[in-house]
């Protein structure tokens, strides 16, 4: 038992009908009482204006829905230092090669004590899922999603060249994933016209869906040929009558589209209930390099233009000190204050904070959607701030609530 005087996001708080409607500040906040037992939360209550102003801000526990544990904390042996997609790609084969089950362990464990510390509550990884580093590595993250069962929800992905699925092999795979839980995913980038693109998704989605496995696809991480696999991924869907729940990771080049045609590949994207997940920090360190010159125009997924047309969008933190990128740290706070300046989304905006809280939530498919009321989970993140500036501009100092009990 439990209780705390915070201020916290309205369009994060569900109340009771005919509860009289708090007062909120400009900034979306309003001042509230929480009181938890045996790991639920209890009816919020507003805070009496004869109360002391809350000196916390607090936020449900938070959801990255796509990262790659299997490869994080590998930039220092294996660095690209030109910081192109090609040489991304060339460091991360390097590395695939020489890892052990528990290079895994030890680079998965500390990612995760990273997380739980920071407040995330659960995230998706994708896995190198071909080659000599993939049984170790779904050995050893497998291995720590049961660890770490109490504290955070783990999903895992099997992230391959997506024409692996249509073989005997890929399909031995797919077999071993579904056992563990776990979805099938695969890369989409151009080039990807022409009909044997549309066979691979084809046998792809046939699969997940006789399985029963969700899929998440990297899909259109490029400058080039705009949306050319949704473009792909669409006219199969289309023509499937049915299909798994399907996650479109990156998205970055349909920002690269006129606006009638992005806001037209928006609407049918909605119509087959896609959801994306948008990873502006990656993709604005890898994509649009130009040579000696600062680029002006950087593809990234048009979030705005998505949830205009009824489409789910997250955002993730993608990479985390990996060839792909050389920052991050498994911190939500960190990723929504680095995310502000490159997509101009408000957290003091429901749509500008849904993407790193209840549509992360919706998208993985969690039990609890991410907002707080009674009966919700005890699961809170404590912030020394009284507002979004304080909580932004800087690290805050915070205390977990996990289940009812103050883990920090």
């Amino acid at each position: 038992m439990g209780e705390v005087k915070a201020w916290l996001p309205r369009s994060l708080l569900r109340l009771p009908p005919g509860t009289p409607i708090p007062s909120v500040r400009a900034d979306g906040l309003t001042a509230m009482r929480l009181r938890w037992e045996a790991g639920r939360l209890r009816r919020p209550e507003p805070l009496p204006a004869t109360e002391p102003a809350p000196s916390l801000l607090v936020l449900p526990r938070s959801v990255d829905p796509h990262v790659h544990l299997d490869k994080a904390f590998t930039w220092d042996r294996h660095p690209n230092l030109a910081g192109t997609y090609a040489g991304a790609l060339k460091a991360n084969l390097q590395e695939h090669t020489t890892r052990t089950r528990d290079d895994v362990l030890k680079r998965g464990h500390r990612a995760l004590e990273l997380a739980c510390a920071s407040g995330l509550r659960a995230l998706r990884s994708h896995i190198d899922s071909l080659g000599p580093g993939a049984a170790c590595s779904w050995e050893a993250l497998v291995e720590l999603r049961e660890q770490w069962r109490d504290r955070l929800e783990l999903q895992l992905v099997a992230l391959v060249p997506i024409e692996h699925w249509g073989t005997t092999e890929g399909e031995a795979l797919a077999e071993r994933v579904a056992a563990v839980g776990g979805l099938l995913g695969g890369v989409l980038v151009p080039p990807c016209a022409g009909s044997g693109v549309r066979r691979s998704l084809t046998a792809l989605l046939r699969l997940a869906q006789r399985l029963g496995c969700g899929v998440d696809l990297h899909i259109d991480e490029s400058d080039q040929n705009p949306a050319q696999g949704m473009q792909q991924l669409l006219s199969v869907l289309e023509a499937e009558r049915q299909s798994p729940a399907v996650t479109c990771s990156h998205a970055s080049s349909l920002g690269l589209l006129p606006m009638r045609r992005m806001e037209a590949m928006a609407e049918r994207m909605a119509a087959q209930q896609l959801t994306v997940v948008a990873l502006p920090l990656t993709n604005g360190w890898l994509l649009g390099r130009q040579r000696d010159a600062t680029p002006v125009l950087r593809p990234l997924a048009p979030i705005r233009q998505l949830q205009r047309a009824g489409v789910c969008v997250a955002i993730g933190g993608d990479n985390v000190a990996d060839p792909w990128y050389p920052g991050g740290c498994f911190d939500p706070l960190a990723l929504m204050a680095a995310s502000l300046p490159l997509t101009q989304l408000a957290p003091w905006q429901r749509l500008g904070l849904a993407p790193f809280s209840t549509a992360a939530a919706a998208l993985m498919q969690l039990d609890w959607d991410g907002v707080i009321a009674e009966g919700a989970p005890a699961d809170l993140i404590a912030l020394e701030a009284t507002g979004w500036h304080e909580a932004l501009m800087r690290p805050p100092q915070r205390r977990i609530l996990i289940r009812g009990r103050w883990s920090l």
